[in-house]
């Protein structure tokens, strides 16, 4: 039963684009309907050409946080009320963001990390399978540290693995090759002690979802995106800013 109305999302996206047309694609398919007003009213700022997240963190040169707080702007203009982002690494750049609205947002960080206790709260080693900027920020490994668990990233030959496969996705390779190639950076993981894994790119959902896997693997994409719904629909109510 509804606890409100219903709300509309403005998606941040493009970063890339095939995500964030996966995130929306999710949307759809994770909400009940039966007509077209029955769905999820999102507007998309569907921007690929934000400069490159994993280039900034390392360069140290941010020129990524003014473009997402218009983005951010743009979508709250338009009448959004509540905003998500289709990018993990792009979290590091977040608190700029959040200052520059007035509407909640929705952390894919934080509700992915928060899925964990309702797919298996037992675990205490969690996987992580995000770029090399994302974990060198660890954002994930800070909120996994908070929830009273354990981070385990990939070595450096499977975390070099791993951006080489995230960089063929983003240029339209979901071959099987690439599949088995992100079988292999979980499998990894959980040879390591893994008890879950999160799949912390907006791109590795696109191929590998963990359908099968040995232990349980929380995509962020899915996660986001089924939160989506709960609130856009009035389900539960939206966070707090």
């Amino acid at each position: 039963m509804a606890v409100g109305k219903r709300k509309i999302v403005g998606v941040m996206g493009g970063m890339g684009p095939e995500a964030t047309v996966d995130f929306m694609a999710k949307v759809i398919a994770l909400t009940d309907s039966t007509r077209d007003q029955d769905h999820v009213h999102m507007i998309v700022d569907n921007d690929p050409t934000i400069p490159n997240r994993q280039m900034a963190i390392n360069s140290g040169i941010d020129d990524v946080s003014s473009r997402l707080e218009a983005m951010a702007r743009r979508l709250e203009s338009a009448g959004a009320d509540f905003l998500v982002m289709v990018c993990n690494t792009a979290h590091h750049f977040l608190d700029p963001v959040i200052k520059s609205t007035g509407i909640p947002f929705l952390s894919i960080i934080d509700e992915t990390v928060k899925e964990i206790d309702r797919v298996c709260a037992s675990s205490r080693k969690v996987g992580v399978m995000a770029t090399d900027s994302c974990l060198g920020t660890k954002i994930y490994q800070d909120a996994i540290s908070a929830s009273g668990r354990v981070a385990i990233v990939p070595d450096s030959a499977n975390l070099e693995q791993l951006m080489n496969l995230i960089t063929s996705i983003k240029a339209g390779d979901k071959s099987a090759q690439v599949v088995k190639g992100m079988e292999s950076v979980a499998r990894s993981l959980a040879d390591a002690g893994a008890e879950i894994i999160i799949a912390g790119c907006t791109e590795i959902p696109i191929v590998f979802e963990g359908d099968g896997f040995p232990v349980p693997v929380v995509a962020s994409t899915n996660v986001l995106a089924r939160r989506t719904v709960e609130y856009a629909m009035g389900l539960v109510p939206l966070p707090d800013r």
